[in-house]
Protein backbone atom coordinates (compact mmCIF):
# COMPACT_ATOMS: atom_id res chain seq x y z
CA UNK A 1 0.00 0.00 0.00
CA UNK A 2 1.45 3.42 -0.88
CA UNK A 3 2.72 5.11 2.25
CA UNK A 4 1.09 8.44 1.46
CA UNK A 5 -2.35 6.88 1.87
CA UNK A 6 -1.84 5.68 5.43
CA UNK A 7 -4.15 7.70 7.74
CA UNK A 8 -4.80 10.42 5.18
CA UNK A 9 -8.32 9.76 3.78
CA UNK A 10 -9.69 10.07 0.27
CA UNK A 11 -9.38 13.87 0.11
CA UNK A 12 -5.60 13.73 -0.52
CA UNK A 13 -4.94 11.26 -3.38
CA UNK A 14 -1.44 10.66 -4.67
CA UNK A 15 -2.45 11.80 -8.13
CA UNK A 16 -5.46 11.63 -10.42
CA UNK A 17 -3.88 9.02 -12.65
CA UNK A 18 -2.97 6.70 -9.78
CA UNK A 19 -6.04 7.34 -7.64
CA UNK A 20 -8.21 4.46 -8.89
CA UNK A 21 -5.35 1.96 -8.72
CA UNK A 22 -4.42 3.05 -5.23
CA UNK A 23 -8.03 2.79 -4.10
CA UNK A 24 -8.04 -0.96 -4.77
CA UNK A 25 -5.45 -1.46 -2.04
CA UNK A 26 -7.00 0.56 0.79
CA UNK A 27 -9.87 0.13 3.19
CA UNK A 28 -11.95 2.78 4.92
CA UNK A 29 -10.72 3.44 8.45
CA UNK A 30 -11.88 5.36 11.49
CA UNK A 31 -9.44 8.18 10.79
CA UNK A 32 -11.72 9.41 7.96
CA UNK A 33 -14.12 10.68 10.63
CA UNK A 34 -12.83 10.89 14.18
CA UNK A 35 -16.29 11.59 15.56
CA UNK A 36 -17.35 7.93 15.18
CA UNK A 37 -15.60 4.87 16.56
CA UNK A 38 -15.95 2.33 13.77
CA UNK A 39 -15.97 2.11 9.96
CA UNK A 40 -19.22 0.11 10.05
CA UNK A 41 -20.96 2.94 11.86
CA UNK A 42 -19.74 5.38 9.25
CA UNK A 43 -20.74 3.13 6.36
CA UNK A 44 -24.23 2.66 7.79
CA UNK A 45 -24.62 6.39 8.06
CA UNK A 46 -23.08 7.70 4.83
CA UNK A 47 -23.00 4.69 2.53
CA UNK A 48 -19.78 3.53 0.84
CA UNK A 49 -16.89 5.98 0.83
CA UNK A 50 -16.35 7.71 -2.53
CA UNK A 51 -13.33 6.66 -4.53
CA UNK A 52 -10.52 9.13 -5.17
CA UNK A 53 -11.24 11.41 -8.11
CA UNK A 54 -10.60 9.60 -11.42
CA UNK A 55 -8.80 11.16 -14.32
CA UNK A 56 -11.75 11.41 -16.78
CA UNK A 57 -13.77 14.64 -16.90
CA UNK A 58 -17.16 12.88 -16.81
CA UNK A 59 -16.08 10.55 -14.04
CA UNK A 60 -14.69 13.54 -12.15
CA UNK A 61 -18.09 15.30 -12.27
CA UNK A 62 -19.83 12.14 -11.06
CA UNK A 63 -17.30 11.81 -8.25
CA UNK A 64 -17.84 15.45 -7.17
CA UNK A 65 -21.63 15.02 -7.06
CA UNK A 66 -21.30 11.83 -5.01
CA UNK A 67 -18.95 13.51 -2.56
CA UNK A 68 -21.36 16.42 -2.05
CA UNK A 69 -24.20 13.95 -1.43
CA UNK A 70 -22.19 12.16 1.25
CA UNK A 71 -21.30 15.48 2.90
CA UNK A 72 -24.95 16.54 2.89
CA UNK A 73 -26.05 13.29 4.58
CA UNK A 74 -23.33 13.73 7.19
CA UNK A 75 -24.40 17.33 7.90
CA UNK A 76 -28.03 16.22 8.18
CA UNK A 77 -27.00 13.50 10.65
CA UNK A 78 -25.24 16.02 12.89
CA UNK A 79 -28.04 18.58 12.68
CA UNK A 80 -31.23 16.53 13.02
CA UNK A 81 -33.41 19.61 13.37
CA UNK A 82 -32.43 20.82 9.89
CA UNK A 83 -33.71 19.66 6.56
CA UNK A 84 -31.52 18.00 3.94
CA UNK A 85 -31.52 21.22 1.93
CA UNK A 86 -30.34 23.21 4.94
CA UNK A 87 -27.61 20.66 5.60
CA UNK A 88 -26.42 20.88 2.00
CA UNK A 89 -26.33 24.67 2.24
CA UNK A 90 -24.19 24.41 5.36
CA UNK A 91 -21.72 22.24 3.47
CA UNK A 92 -21.70 24.60 0.49
CA UNK A 93 -21.02 27.59 2.75
CA UNK A 94 -17.98 25.89 4.30
CA UNK A 95 -19.25 26.14 7.92
CA UNK A 96 -19.32 23.17 10.25
CA UNK A 97 -22.74 21.44 10.46
CA UNK A 98 -25.01 22.90 13.18
CA UNK A 99 -22.31 25.36 14.23
CA UNK A 100 -23.57 28.97 14.51
CA UNK A 101 -27.12 27.63 14.01
CA UNK A 102 -30.31 28.76 15.71
CA UNK A 103 -30.05 26.01 18.27
CA UNK A 104 -26.51 27.10 19.10
CA UNK A 105 -27.96 30.37 20.41
CA UNK A 106 -30.56 28.44 22.40
CA UNK A 107 -27.65 26.66 24.08
CA UNK A 108 -26.18 30.09 24.89
CA UNK A 109 -29.54 31.04 26.42
CA UNK A 110 -29.48 27.89 28.57
CA UNK A 111 -25.98 28.72 29.81
CA UNK A 112 -27.08 32.30 30.53
CA UNK A 113 -30.06 31.13 32.58
CA UNK A 114 -27.97 28.53 34.40
CA UNK A 115 -25.41 31.14 35.43
CA UNK A 116 -28.19 33.57 36.37
CA UNK A 117 -29.81 31.08 38.74
CA UNK A 118 -26.72 29.46 40.23
CA UNK A 119 -24.61 32.53 40.90
CA UNK A 120 -27.58 34.76 41.68
CA UNK A 121 -28.73 32.43 44.45
CA UNK A 122 -25.29 31.44 45.74
CA UNK A 123 -23.95 34.99 45.92
CA UNK A 124 -27.08 36.38 47.52
CA UNK A 125 -25.87 34.70 50.72
CA UNK A 126 -24.67 38.09 51.91
CA UNK A 127 -28.35 39.05 52.24
CA UNK A 128 -28.99 35.90 54.34
CA UNK A 129 -25.79 36.26 56.40
CA UNK A 130 -27.09 38.32 59.34
CA UNK A 131 -30.49 36.60 59.53
CA UNK A 132 -29.07 33.06 59.51
CA UNK A 133 -26.32 33.94 61.98
CA UNK A 134 -28.94 35.31 64.35
CA UNK A 135 -31.32 32.34 63.79
CA UNK A 136 -28.68 29.72 64.62
CA UNK A 137 -26.90 31.94 67.20
CA UNK A 138 -23.42 31.60 65.71
CA UNK A 139 -20.49 33.95 65.07
CA UNK A 140 -19.24 35.28 61.77
CA UNK A 141 -16.90 32.35 61.17
CA UNK A 142 -19.63 29.72 61.60
CA UNK A 143 -22.08 31.79 59.55
CA UNK A 144 -19.56 32.21 56.73
CA UNK A 145 -19.16 28.43 56.74
CA UNK A 146 -22.60 28.18 55.08
CA UNK A 147 -21.19 29.89 52.01
CA UNK A 148 -17.95 27.92 52.23
CA UNK A 149 -19.82 24.60 52.35
CA UNK A 150 -21.92 25.57 49.33
CA UNK A 151 -18.90 26.82 47.39
CA UNK A 152 -16.77 23.78 48.17
CA UNK A 153 -19.51 21.38 47.10
CA UNK A 154 -20.21 23.42 43.96
CA UNK A 155 -16.64 23.75 42.77
CA UNK A 156 -15.25 20.39 43.83
CA UNK A 157 -18.22 18.46 42.45
CA UNK A 158 -18.08 20.49 39.24
CA UNK A 159 -15.37 18.19 37.92
CA UNK A 160 -17.62 15.18 38.47
CA UNK A 161 -20.60 16.92 36.89
CA UNK A 162 -18.54 17.94 33.87
CA UNK A 163 -17.19 14.43 33.40
CA UNK A 164 -20.68 12.92 33.61
CA UNK A 165 -21.99 15.45 31.09
CA UNK A 166 -19.15 14.59 28.67
CA UNK A 167 -19.99 10.89 28.91
CA UNK A 168 -23.77 10.83 29.14
CA UNK A 169 -24.83 14.19 27.73
CA UNK A 170 -25.57 17.44 29.58
CA UNK A 171 -29.38 17.18 29.65
CA UNK A 172 -29.66 14.51 32.37
CA UNK A 173 -27.04 16.17 34.53
CA UNK A 174 -28.69 19.60 34.31
CA UNK A 175 -32.11 18.12 35.07
CA UNK A 176 -30.66 16.49 38.17
CA UNK A 177 -29.20 19.84 39.20
CA UNK A 178 -32.59 21.52 38.84
CA UNK A 179 -34.24 19.09 41.25
CA UNK A 180 -31.39 18.95 43.78
CA UNK A 181 -30.69 22.69 43.98
CA UNK A 182 -34.32 23.73 44.29
CA UNK A 183 -35.12 20.93 46.71
CA UNK A 184 -32.14 21.81 48.92
CA UNK A 185 -33.24 25.43 49.26
CA UNK A 186 -36.76 24.36 50.20
CA UNK A 187 -35.42 21.79 52.70
CA UNK A 188 -33.24 24.46 54.37
CA UNK A 189 -36.37 26.45 55.18
CA UNK A 190 -37.52 23.64 57.49
CA UNK A 191 -34.20 22.95 59.22
CA UNK A 192 -33.85 23.72 62.93
CA UNK A 193 -30.36 22.35 63.61
CA UNK A 194 -27.11 23.89 62.40
CA UNK A 195 -25.51 20.70 61.12
CA UNK A 196 -28.56 19.90 59.00
CA UNK A 197 -28.43 23.39 57.52
CA UNK A 198 -24.80 22.75 56.51
CA UNK A 199 -25.97 19.60 54.70
CA UNK A 200 -28.95 21.12 52.89
CA UNK A 201 -27.75 24.64 52.17
CA UNK A 202 -24.12 23.60 51.83
CA UNK A 203 -23.75 20.17 50.29
CA UNK A 204 -27.19 19.89 48.68
CA UNK A 205 -27.29 23.29 47.01
CA UNK A 206 -23.64 23.04 45.98
CA UNK A 207 -24.24 19.68 44.28
CA UNK A 208 -27.28 20.98 42.44
CA UNK A 209 -25.45 24.12 41.34
CA UNK A 210 -22.52 22.10 39.97
CA UNK A 211 -24.80 19.86 37.92
CA UNK A 212 -26.69 22.86 36.55
CA UNK A 213 -23.86 25.28 35.74
CA UNK A 214 -20.74 23.43 34.57
CA UNK A 215 -22.37 21.36 31.77
CA UNK A 216 -24.32 24.31 30.35
CA UNK A 217 -21.26 26.57 30.15
CA UNK A 218 -18.84 23.87 28.95
CA UNK A 219 -20.82 23.02 25.80
CA UNK A 220 -21.08 26.60 24.48
CA UNK A 221 -17.61 26.74 22.90
CA UNK A 222 -18.25 23.62 20.82
CA UNK A 223 -21.30 25.22 19.16
CA UNK A 224 -19.33 28.16 17.72
CA UNK A 225 -16.25 28.88 15.65
CA UNK A 226 -16.31 32.43 14.25
CA UNK A 227 -18.43 33.98 17.03
CA UNK A 228 -17.17 31.89 19.93
CA UNK A 229 -15.92 34.82 22.04
CA UNK A 230 -19.23 36.66 21.67
CA UNK A 231 -21.24 33.56 22.57
CA UNK A 232 -19.10 32.85 25.64
CA UNK A 233 -19.43 36.47 26.74
CA UNK A 234 -23.23 36.35 26.51
CA UNK A 235 -23.36 33.01 28.33
CA UNK A 236 -21.09 34.24 31.11
CA UNK A 237 -23.16 37.42 31.48
CA UNK A 238 -25.84 35.32 33.14
CA UNK A 239 -23.82 35.20 36.34
CA UNK A 240 -23.63 38.99 36.49
CA UNK A 241 -27.32 39.43 35.71
CA UNK A 242 -28.15 36.95 38.47
CA UNK A 243 -26.04 38.91 40.92
CA UNK A 244 -27.78 42.09 39.76
CA UNK A 245 -31.31 40.77 40.33
CA UNK A 246 -31.30 38.05 43.00
CA UNK A 247 -29.51 39.70 46.00
CA UNK A 248 -31.90 42.69 46.30
CA UNK A 249 -34.82 40.37 45.60
CA UNK A 250 -33.61 38.09 48.40
CA UNK A 251 -33.14 41.05 50.76
CA UNK A 252 -36.66 42.28 50.01
CA UNK A 253 -38.12 38.80 50.53
CA UNK A 254 -36.26 38.37 53.82
CA UNK A 255 -37.42 41.77 55.06
CA UNK A 256 -41.03 41.05 54.10
CA UNK A 257 -41.41 37.33 54.89
CA UNK A 258 -38.29 36.14 56.73
CA UNK A 259 -35.36 34.11 55.42
CA UNK A 260 -37.16 30.74 55.54
CA UNK A 261 -40.00 31.69 53.19
CA UNK A 262 -37.46 33.47 51.00
CA UNK A 263 -35.60 30.15 50.63
CA UNK A 264 -38.82 28.39 49.58
CA UNK A 265 -39.60 30.99 46.91
CA UNK A 266 -36.05 30.88 45.55
CA UNK A 267 -36.11 27.06 45.54
CA UNK A 268 -39.25 26.91 43.40
CA UNK A 269 -37.84 29.47 40.99
CA UNK A 270 -34.54 27.55 40.70
CA UNK A 271 -36.29 24.31 39.82
CA UNK A 272 -38.45 25.84 37.09
CA UNK A 273 -35.70 27.87 35.39
CA UNK A 274 -33.09 25.11 35.48
CA UNK A 275 -35.62 22.60 34.12
CA UNK A 276 -35.95 24.91 31.09
CA UNK A 277 -32.16 24.79 30.68
CA UNK A 278 -32.23 20.98 30.75
CA UNK A 279 -34.78 20.90 27.93
CA UNK A 280 -32.61 23.17 25.75
CA UNK A 281 -28.99 22.10 26.23
CA UNK A 282 -27.43 19.56 23.85
CA UNK A 283 -23.90 18.15 23.25
CA UNK A 284 -21.82 20.36 20.92
CA UNK A 285 -21.18 19.24 17.31
CA UNK A 286 -17.49 20.21 17.43
CA UNK A 287 -16.55 18.14 20.46
CA UNK A 288 -14.72 14.87 19.56
CA UNK A 289 -14.92 11.65 21.53
CA UNK A 290 -13.99 11.98 25.17
CA UNK A 291 -10.55 11.08 26.44
CA UNK A 292 -8.91 11.60 29.80
CA UNK A 293 -7.40 15.15 29.97
CA UNK A 294 -4.44 14.11 32.12
CA UNK A 295 -1.67 15.40 29.86
CA UNK A 296 -3.37 18.81 29.76
CA UNK A 297 -3.79 19.32 33.49
CA UNK A 298 -0.20 18.27 34.21
CA UNK A 299 1.21 21.04 32.03
CA UNK A 300 2.95 24.17 33.32
CA UNK A 301 0.28 26.35 31.72
CA UNK A 302 -2.52 24.64 33.64
CA UNK A 303 -0.59 24.88 36.90
CA UNK A 304 -0.04 28.64 36.56
CA UNK A 305 -3.63 29.28 35.50
CA UNK A 306 -4.92 27.16 38.37
CA UNK A 307 -2.71 28.89 40.96
CA UNK A 308 -3.72 32.34 39.71
CA UNK A 309 -7.38 31.36 39.79
CA UNK A 310 -7.17 30.08 43.38
CA UNK A 311 -5.44 33.19 44.68
CA UNK A 312 -7.49 35.80 42.82
CA UNK A 313 -10.78 34.03 43.55
CA UNK A 314 -9.88 33.84 47.24
CA UNK A 315 -9.75 37.62 47.22
CA UNK A 316 -13.03 37.81 45.28
CA UNK A 317 -14.99 35.80 47.85
CA UNK A 318 -14.16 38.27 50.62
CA UNK A 319 -16.48 41.02 49.30
CA UNK A 320 -19.04 38.45 48.18
CA UNK A 321 -19.52 37.41 51.81
CA UNK A 322 -18.56 40.47 53.86
CA UNK A 323 -19.24 43.55 51.69
CA UNK A 324 -22.90 43.98 52.80
CA UNK A 325 -21.93 43.64 56.48
CA UNK A 326 -19.03 46.09 55.98
CA UNK A 327 -21.36 48.61 54.33
CA UNK A 328 -23.84 48.31 57.21
CA UNK A 329 -20.98 48.94 59.64
CA UNK A 330 -20.30 52.15 57.69
CA UNK A 331 -23.91 53.28 58.21
CA UNK A 332 -25.74 51.91 55.15
CA UNK A 333 -29.17 50.33 55.55
CA UNK A 334 -29.50 46.56 54.81
CA UNK A 335 -31.17 46.92 51.40
CA UNK A 336 -28.61 49.48 50.19
CA UNK A 337 -25.80 47.28 51.48
CA UNK A 338 -27.15 44.25 49.60
CA UNK A 339 -27.56 46.44 46.51
CA UNK A 340 -23.76 46.71 46.34
CA UNK A 341 -23.68 43.05 45.30
CA UNK A 342 -26.22 43.88 42.62
CA UNK A 343 -24.03 46.75 41.46
CA UNK A 344 -21.11 44.34 41.28
CA UNK A 345 -23.18 42.00 39.16
CA UNK A 346 -24.33 44.82 36.89
CA UNK A 347 -20.76 46.02 36.37
CA UNK A 348 -19.72 42.47 35.51
CA UNK A 349 -22.43 42.36 32.82
CA UNK A 350 -21.02 45.55 31.29
CA UNK A 351 -17.56 44.00 31.38
CA UNK A 352 -18.79 41.06 29.31
CA UNK A 353 -20.81 43.07 26.79
CA UNK A 354 -17.95 43.85 24.39
CA UNK A 355 -15.89 40.75 25.09
CA UNK A 356 -15.73 39.71 21.43
CA UNK A 357 -14.20 43.02 20.32
CA UNK A 358 -11.78 43.08 23.26
CA UNK A 359 -10.56 39.56 22.50
CA UNK A 360 -9.95 40.50 18.85
CA UNK A 361 -7.94 43.59 19.82
CA UNK A 362 -6.06 42.44 22.91
CA UNK A 363 -6.02 38.66 22.80
CA UNK A 364 -7.56 36.18 25.19
CA UNK A 365 -4.63 35.58 27.54
CA UNK A 366 -3.63 39.25 27.73
CA UNK A 367 -7.22 40.28 28.45
CA UNK A 368 -7.34 37.68 31.22
CA UNK A 369 -4.28 39.35 32.80
CA UNK A 370 -5.80 42.84 32.51
CA UNK A 371 -8.99 41.68 34.23
CA UNK A 372 -7.04 40.04 37.06
CA UNK A 373 -5.02 43.24 37.53
CA UNK A 374 -8.17 45.37 37.70
CA UNK A 375 -9.56 43.13 40.42
CA UNK A 376 -6.34 43.37 42.46
CA UNK A 377 -6.24 47.17 42.25
CA UNK A 378 -9.86 47.48 43.37
CA UNK A 379 -9.15 45.96 46.80
CA UNK A 380 -6.75 48.82 47.54
CA UNK A 381 -9.65 51.21 46.97
CA UNK A 382 -11.87 49.15 49.27
CA UNK A 383 -9.21 49.34 51.98
CA UNK A 384 -9.48 53.15 52.14
CA UNK A 385 -13.26 53.44 51.56
CA UNK A 386 -15.25 55.15 54.31
CA UNK A 387 -18.63 55.91 52.69
CA UNK A 388 -21.18 54.35 50.35
CA UNK A 389 -20.00 56.31 47.30
CA UNK A 390 -16.43 55.02 47.60
CA UNK A 391 -17.75 51.49 48.12
CA UNK A 392 -19.84 51.84 44.96
CA UNK A 393 -16.75 52.89 42.95
CA UNK A 394 -14.81 49.90 44.34
CA UNK A 395 -17.70 47.60 43.45
CA UNK A 396 -17.85 48.88 39.86
CA UNK A 397 -14.12 48.37 39.25
CA UNK A 398 -14.19 44.92 40.82
CA UNK A 399 -17.30 43.98 38.83
CA UNK A 400 -15.77 45.03 35.51
CA UNK A 401 -12.64 42.98 36.14
CA UNK A 402 -14.59 40.02 37.48
CA UNK A 403 -16.96 40.05 34.51
CA UNK A 404 -14.22 40.05 31.90
CA UNK A 405 -12.20 37.43 33.77
CA UNK A 406 -15.01 34.87 34.06
CA UNK A 407 -16.13 35.54 30.47
CA UNK A 408 -12.73 34.85 28.90
CA UNK A 409 -11.90 31.84 31.08
CA UNK A 410 -13.48 29.20 28.77
CA UNK A 411 -11.71 30.82 25.82
CA UNK A 412 -8.38 30.72 27.67
CA UNK A 413 -8.84 27.03 28.42
CA UNK A 414 -9.77 26.32 24.79
CA UNK A 415 -6.75 28.32 23.57
CA UNK A 416 -4.36 26.32 25.73
CA UNK A 417 -5.98 22.88 25.84
CA UNK A 418 -8.44 22.59 22.92
CA UNK A 419 -12.10 21.60 22.76
CA UNK A 420 -11.82 18.01 23.96
CA UNK A 421 -13.28 17.24 27.38
CA UNK A 422 -14.13 20.87 28.10
CA UNK A 423 -16.69 19.75 30.68
CA UNK A 424 -14.10 17.78 32.63
CA UNK A 425 -11.37 20.42 32.23
CA UNK A 426 -13.62 23.32 33.22
CA UNK A 427 -15.01 21.36 36.17
CA UNK A 428 -11.51 20.37 37.30
CA UNK A 429 -10.36 23.96 36.95
CA UNK A 430 -13.25 25.15 39.10
CA UNK A 431 -12.03 23.00 42.00
CA UNK A 432 -9.66 25.91 42.56
CA UNK A 433 -12.68 28.02 43.44
CA UNK A 434 -13.61 25.39 46.03
CA UNK A 435 -10.27 25.97 47.71
CA UNK A 436 -10.92 29.71 47.45
CA UNK A 437 -14.21 29.48 49.32
CA UNK A 438 -12.37 28.06 52.32
CA UNK A 439 -9.61 30.66 52.20
CA UNK A 440 -11.81 33.58 51.26
CA UNK A 441 -14.76 33.07 53.61
CA UNK A 442 -13.59 30.98 56.57
CA UNK A 443 -10.06 32.39 56.87
CA UNK A 444 -11.31 35.95 56.51
CA UNK A 445 -14.03 35.25 59.07
CA UNK A 446 -11.38 33.99 61.50
CA UNK A 447 -9.27 37.09 60.87
CA UNK A 448 -12.25 39.34 61.57
CA UNK A 449 -13.15 37.47 64.75
CA UNK A 450 -9.63 38.13 66.04
CA UNK A 451 -9.55 41.80 65.10
CA UNK A 452 -11.70 44.90 65.33
CA UNK A 453 -13.43 46.06 62.18
CA UNK A 454 -12.88 44.75 58.66
CA UNK A 455 -9.56 46.30 57.58
CA UNK A 456 -7.37 43.25 58.14
CA UNK A 457 -9.80 41.09 56.17
CA UNK A 458 -9.66 43.57 53.29
CA UNK A 459 -5.86 43.60 53.46
CA UNK A 460 -5.94 39.81 53.13
CA UNK A 461 -8.05 40.18 49.97
CA UNK A 462 -5.57 42.69 48.53
CA UNK A 463 -2.63 40.37 49.17
CA UNK A 464 -4.37 37.42 47.52
CA UNK A 465 -5.35 39.54 44.51
CA UNK A 466 -1.79 40.72 43.90
CA UNK A 467 -0.46 37.17 44.31
CA UNK A 468 -2.97 35.91 41.74
CA UNK A 469 -1.79 38.52 39.25
CA UNK A 470 1.85 37.59 39.82
CA UNK A 471 1.12 33.90 39.19
CA UNK A 472 -0.35 34.50 35.73
CA UNK A 473 2.20 37.02 34.43
CA UNK A 474 4.63 34.36 33.01
CA UNK A 475 1.92 33.01 30.67
CA UNK A 476 1.89 34.17 27.04
CA UNK A 477 -0.39 33.23 24.17
CA UNK A 478 2.54 32.32 21.92
CA UNK A 479 3.70 29.69 24.42
CA UNK A 480 0.38 27.85 24.50
CA UNK A 481 0.77 24.12 23.83
CA UNK A 482 -0.99 22.35 21.02
CA UNK A 483 -4.69 21.82 21.75
CA UNK A 484 -4.37 18.02 21.43
CA UNK A 485 -7.74 17.69 19.74
CA UNK A 486 -6.60 14.69 17.79
CA UNK A 487 -5.48 12.46 20.60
Amino acid sequence: MPKAWEGEGYERPISLSRGVAAAKHIRPCACFDRSYPSPSHRAARDGPLPLPAPAGRGELAEFTARKRSVAARRAHHRAPDSSAEEALSVVASGASPAVESRHAWLVVMAAFIGGFVVFGVMYSFGAFFTAMASEFDVGRTAAAAFFSATGCAFYFLGAVAGRLADRHGPRRVVATGAVVMGGSLIATAWVEQLWLAYLTYGLGMGLGAACAYVPTLAVVGGWFERRRATALGIAAAGTGCGMLVVPPLSAALIEAHGWRLADIILGIGCTLLLALCALTVKPPPLAPQAVAPRHRVRSRQFALLYLSWVLATTALFVPFVFLPAFAQAQGADPVAASALLSLLGGASVVGRAGIGTLVDRIGTVRLFKVATAAMAVSYALWLVSTDLAALALFTIILGLGYGVRIAVLPGVLIAFFGLRQQGAILGLFFTGSGISTLLGAVVTGAILDQSEGYRWGIAFALAMGLAGLAAIMPLHADTAPAPHDDD
